[in-house]
């Protein structure tokens, strides 16, 4: 074997590939990216660097999928961020970062006061007795969950100094006092014993763990008692998150976060503590990570509060109802120091705000997408790799021939010059061309042939039509199937309205 004849060689050209089974997918997310190499090459200064990026151009050419593969290049988050209960002021609760080294020895401390678990016929008699498992009057095990013993039919539960084994009075007293509890009794969740270990006599604690039992000794118990004095907190953003958050048409609950209602409040038996009611908005999950928001411009005010976050890279979270029980709490200096992604069509960019713009450009770049490349011969076979990337991203399609390549190359050569008057280019306008991969895929299964053929791509044309070219085929022309549209509702609406001003008629007329 010659060197590098074990690696998979990247074709030269369409010619030398027999079908996408020969088209090697990029590992490096970014390199799946079509045509757009500016656009990439500043997603890696992006990614590297941490700059915000606005994407300009029509949908479907590879805006989101940029954000995304940039968000592959980042390292993963190295905080996580709790909400802490303030206890001098609970409508106050505070932030916590923790950082990624203190989450693993906080998870290893966790593990360590989770016990040993072990089988109920393992642990004392009288122990398993007390905690529901041991049936005190026949000793037979069954679950805890089950009040009466499956063997003999009493109740399991164990009175303090009158059910044990040692109460000579059990069977005449027991049934009576037995009334006294709850029906069917209610074996006890924790007991607490002594035992001599090493010579050393030491508290354990025996819990009830489902159909086991959880022992934990004397050092758990501690690490345990440790942990119970810290304030009550709970995660508001987790550590193993995603690194790509989208807000595209994001509410301004959803983009900034809010405090759950609650009718009893605060209030600590009947209602739930402010800090348990936080919600974070999708700038605190993207903090560490990407904020991709597509259509920028229809966030319309909301887009003040994004420019705010990227220059303060902190964000309060409070109750947005004021209605709400929520409306007074308000959790400050949330961190959320992302990278922002946002895309926007050229006929929109006048509805971007201009400090939003100015930020973005000050520490960040502006990049207009290609819709068209040239068409050679390094450029269909991008057209090549696309068709197997679509192949192995929907799962269901199967491989397609080099001629049903070349078919979906001659599509792409048409559409460049019919959209975008490019003559001699490929479109990059992708997603509906992977709409045609799909249909021709569809079609190929359907009929059970091994490969996607340029039969199938062929057939594939003319199911994929806009509906506006359905429309003209119909009527002759959109402003046609329009006049028809409204004539007939027009038709409609009178024969209504004519039934209503004459019921008498029986109809519409």
């Amino acid at each position: 074997m010659s060197a590098g004849e074990g690696t998979r060689r990247l074709p030269a050209a369409v010619d030398e590939i027999q079908s996408t089974l020969d088209m090697p997918i990029p590992t490096d997310p970014l390199e799946r990216v079509i045509g757009q190499e500016k656009a990439v090459e500043i997603a890696r200064i992006a990614a590297y660097q941490h700059r915000h990026l606005l994407l300009v151009g029509p949908a479907g050419i590879g805006k989101s999928m940029t954000a995304q593969a940039l968000a592959l290049h980042l390292e993963r988050p190295r905080t996580e961020l709790r909400v802490v209960h303030n206890p001098e002021n609970p409508e106050r609760p505070t932030v916590e970062p923790v950082t990624r080294e203190e989450v693993y020895r906080e998870r290893e401390a966790a593990r360590s006061v989770e016990g040993e678990l072990i089988a109920p016929k393992e642990a004392p008699a009288a122990v398993a007795e007390r905690l529901g498992y041991r049936c005190p009057r026949c000793s037979f095990y069954s679950s805890p969950t089950e009040r009466y013993c499956p063997s003999c039919g009493n109740v399991k539960q164990v009175l303090p100094g009158v059910g044990g084994s040692g109460n000579p009075f059990r069977d005449l007293v027991g049934g009576i006092l037995e009334l006294t509890v709850s029906p069917g009794g209610n074996p006890q969740e924790s007991v607490r014993t002594t035992r001599l270990r090493n010579g050393t006599e030491e508290v354990v604690a025996y819990e009830r763990a489902g159909e086991r039992i959880k022992v934990l000794d004397q050092p758990a118990l501690e690490r345990r008692r440790t942990l119970q004095k810290e304030s009550p907190r709970k995660v508001l953003v987790k550590l193993d998150r995603n690194t790509f958050v989208m807000a595209t048409g994001a509410s301004e609950t959803e983009l900034l976060g809010d405090v759950r209602h609650d009718p009893y409040g605060g209030h600590p038996q009947l209602g739930t503590l402010p800090y348990e009611r936080i919600i974070p908005g999708v700038i605190h999950e993207a903090h560490e990570g990407v904020l991709f928001i597509d259509e920028l411009p229809h966030l319309g005010p909301l887009q003040r509060h994004i420019l705010t976050a990227m220059q303060e890279k902190r964000f309060p979270i409070s109750g947005r109802n004021p209605q709400s029980g929520g409306a007074a709490v308000r959790v400050d200096n949330v961190p959320c120091d992302f990278i922002l992604v946002a895309a926007a069509n050229i006929q929109d960019l006048h509805g971007i705000l201009s400090p939003l713009r100015s930020r973005i450009a000050g520490s960040g770049y502006e990049v207009l997408l290609e819709t068209a490349m040239p068409d050679n011969d390094a450029n269909r076979l991008k057209i090549a790799q696309f068709c197997a990337q679509e192949i192995a991203l929907d799962g269901r399609i199967r491989p397609a021939t080099r001629e049903a390549i070349l078919e979906l190359i001659k599509e792409a050569r048409r559409r460049a010059e019919a959209i975008d008057g490019r003559r001699h280019a490929l479109t990059l306008r992708l997603r509906e061309l992977g709409g045609l991969v799909r249909t021709a895929g569809d079609i190929a299964a359907v009929v059970g042939s091994e490969f996607v053929e340029a039969g199938h791509v062929r057939q594939a044309l003319g199911r994929a039509r806009s509906i506006e070219e359905q429309v003209r085929e119909v009527y002759g022309s959109f402003q046609g199937g329009l006049r028809q549209e409204s004539t007939e509702a027009q038709r409609q609406t009178v024969g209504y309205y004519s039934w209503n001003e004459h019921p008498d008629t029986g109809g519409y007329g």
